[in-house]
């Protein structure tokens, strides 16, 4: 029923099993393989989310399939961050439960099926998703240090039901599956009976449109990269970790491909703005040329300084504060939410510290004198966002240089700042 073969060099296969129809179908094809082939180690990840009490004795179900299998289980507890979507909260804690556990090209294998990728479609449909949100969902993508494989979108759910039941296989029924204040339930236990009555093949017709659907955005996404590589051009040296897109060349695309654009860019680095939210960008996009708009998304924000937007999340979004001793300035220096900094000297230094800007800053620059500091970081167009993180190294009272900035520096004295990893927040 499924093919394995593209996934058989792996380190190691994860089933996310929650102890449901589907995935105890998976787990019990994924056994057998193991059974009678050679594949890599097989191990099963449960999810516990606690949102019911009828939860709380899944895991021993599950255990106990594993056990007549042979599969090893782990059982990862985790907590529910209320929201306005119970669905979607509960989903974010389960894959990021299952990012923390793969390792480097390990495979996690999910259930999802034909009928669910129906089901997907039609909702996205119903909430006036974009072209990006209608899109089948993918065969394999990346999760974590290894891929989410989906090995079932072919097949339909009377197909796994028939095959539990010709194997006599045991699995549970979550009560919450009949609950039709859910959306997706009420898609499948209301308007899908409905549909297939009338039109026996809906459900692999609409997973058929939706990978038409995906077609169509491969396209719109080698548009995006073309116009993104353009964008990208002329970014500042100093900021390696920090992607930019130019705002005047933005501008001179059609609003339409401006969105599109920007949708292949933040893709990879946050949930994706509604059409209500959109309005955001147009408020950045056509702000006055020195105000300093901010386009906050759900999982970071867009920023505008020196004709560029910049995506800031994680320890960008906080800010670094007090100062920190250089016990040891030849070894690297760890900073507090704003990651570290070397030091390159000719000469021996010592009663070294590393501070942020107060203000009133002044730097002796060889050839020019004391310079006030805040105006030559407008000479060198640092951008806003980064100067009260950039890290200032002292001497006592005296201050010595700025990092990544080699003009702003006495010359036998240079600071390398490698500024906070997840300050792309990339996905």
């Amino acid at each position: 029923m499924i093919n394995l073969t593209p996934w058989l060099q792996a380190p190691a296969w994860y089933v996310g099993y929650s102890g449901g129809l589907d995935s105890t179908v998976l787990l019990h094809m994924l056994a057998r393989h193991a059974r009678n082939h050679p594949a890599p180690p097989l191990r099963a990840l449960h999810v516990h989310h606690g949102l019911q009490s009828a939860a709380n004795a899944w895991p021993a179900h599950c255990q106990s399939i594993c056990d007549q299998l042979g599969i090893e289980l782990r059982v990862i507890p985790v907590e529910v961050s209320p929201g306005a979507s119970l669905e979607q909260a509960a989903r974010d804690a389960r894959y990021a439960a299952f990012r923390r556990v793969l390792g480097p090209g390990d495979i996690l294998f999910a259930a999802q099926h034909r009928d669910d990728q129906a089901e997907t479609l039609l909702l996205r449909l119903l909430r006036g998703a974009g072209l990006r949100g209608l899109t089948a969902m993918p065969t394999q993508r990346p999760l974590g240090q290894g891929s989410l494989v989906r090995p079932l979108l072919d097949v339909s759910r009377k197909q796994l039901y028939d095959y539990a039941q010709a194997h006599g296989l045991n699995w549970i029924e979550d009560p919450s599956n009949d609950d039709t204040a859910f959306a997706r339930n009420y898609l499948r236990g209301e308007v899908f009976p409905l549909l297939q009555q009338r039109w026996p093949q809906a459900s692999q017709n609409f997973a058929r449109a939706a990978e038409h659907l995906g077609e169509a955005l491969g396209l719109l996404d080698e548009l995006a990269r073309t116009d993104l590589a353009q964008a990208g051009e002329g970014a500042s040296l100093a900021w390696p970790q920090l992607d930019s897109l130019d705002l005047a060349m933005l501008g001179t695309l059609s609003p339409a491909r401006q969105r599109n654009a920007l949708q292949y860019w933040l893709s990879r680095r946050t949930r994706l703005p509604d059409t209500r939210h959109w309005a955001g960008w147009a408020d950045l996009r056509d702000a006055a040329g020195d105000a300093q708009p901010i386009w906050r998304l759900a999982d970071g924000q867009v920023v505008r300084s020196h004709g560029r937007i910049w995506w800031l999340s994680g320890d960008w979004l906080k800010q670094p504060a007090g100062e920190v001793a250089w016990r040891e300035p030849g070894a690297a220096l760890e900073l507090p939410d704003n990651g570290s900094v070397r030091l390159v000297c000719t000469r021996p230094m010592s009663g070294l510290h590393v501070a942020y800007r107060q203000g009133g800053e002044v730097l002796d620059i060889p050839g020019r004198g004391r310079r006030d500091l805040k105006r030559l970081l407008n000479e060198l167009q640092v951008p806003h966002f980064v100067r009260p993180r950039l890290p200032l190294l002292y001497c006592g009272e005296r201050l010595l240089a700025v990092a990544n900035l080699p003009s702003l520096a006495q010359a036998d004295c240079q600071l390398h700042w490698q500024p906070p990893t997840n300050a792309q927040g990339l996905s």
